[in-house]
């Protein structure tokens, strides 16, 4: 018993909020959300579950740091690149961000008490449209238009029955099936002419859209 103990006191020592939050943000990467609470994280780190309230105060204070981990691993917007550039690859780190972390997408905008990273994350996105030219307001547009973008991107990329080209075509076949052949000649077109091309894949769509939406802001970043 002497020993066990001895044993659970050295592994409270070790236990940080820091390792906590890294358990918990691979635990949800690995099983969503609703595979995370606080007596399975205990357990995955070998502690009873009130060592944990030393490290959190519950569970919302949980999800609100394991946004603000997600955040720190989106590179801020450079301060020596122009605006465009600045605002591409920001939107291209957070995609790959919530690639890796899938159950954060519909949470990023969503905290009453967001942590530091995220706090940065937001002033300098903000300093770098300001920065270029963009009034508040149409800096307000552009962060919002681009956000938009970038969440729905991400939310319909995961949610996509398909991986492959060959998963394309077993899902195509499967959702035409039951209707007569020529029922739709453009979603048909589409599809063998575009979405079955050797090497398709849907999440090369994202830059191209980005770049449209920044050339489109291009033009209207000096107005009020």
């Amino acid at each position: 018993m002497a020993t066990r103990a001895i044993s659970e006191d050295r592994s409270r020592r070790r236990l940080s909020r820091e390792r906590v939050l890294q358990t918990a943000t691979s635990r949800a990467d690995q099983g969503g959300l609703e595979a995370l609470t606080i007596r399975t994280l205990a357990e995955e780190l070998g502690v009873a579950p009130m060592a944990l309230y030393r490290h959190v105060a519950n569970k919302d204070d949980l999800i609100d740091a394991m946004i603000d981990v997600v955040f720190s691993e989106i590179g801020l917007p450079s301060g020596g690149a122009d605006w465009k550039t600045a605002m591409r690859e920001r939107a291209i780190s957070v995609r790959d961000a919530l690639t890796r972390h899938r159950w954060a997408i519909g949470l990023m905008e969503s905290r009453r008490r967001p942590g530091p990273a995220n706090l940065r994350h937001h002033d300098a996105v903000i300093g770098k449209l300001r920065a270029a030219g963009f009034s508040v307001e149409m800096a307000a547009h552009a962060y919002s238009l681009l956000d938009s973008y970038i969440y729905g991107f991400a939310l319909t990329k995961m949610n996509l029955p398909f991986e492959t080209t060959a998963d394309v075509a077993d899902v195509a076949e499967t959702m035409l099936q039951p209707f007569p052949v020529n029922e739709y000649p453009n979603l048909v077109e589409f599809i063998a002419e575009h979405a079955m091309k050797p090497g398709y894949d849907y999440g090369d769509e994202f830059e191209y859209g980005l770049d449209v939406i920044l050339d489109g802001l291009d033009t209207v970043r000096g107005t009020a």
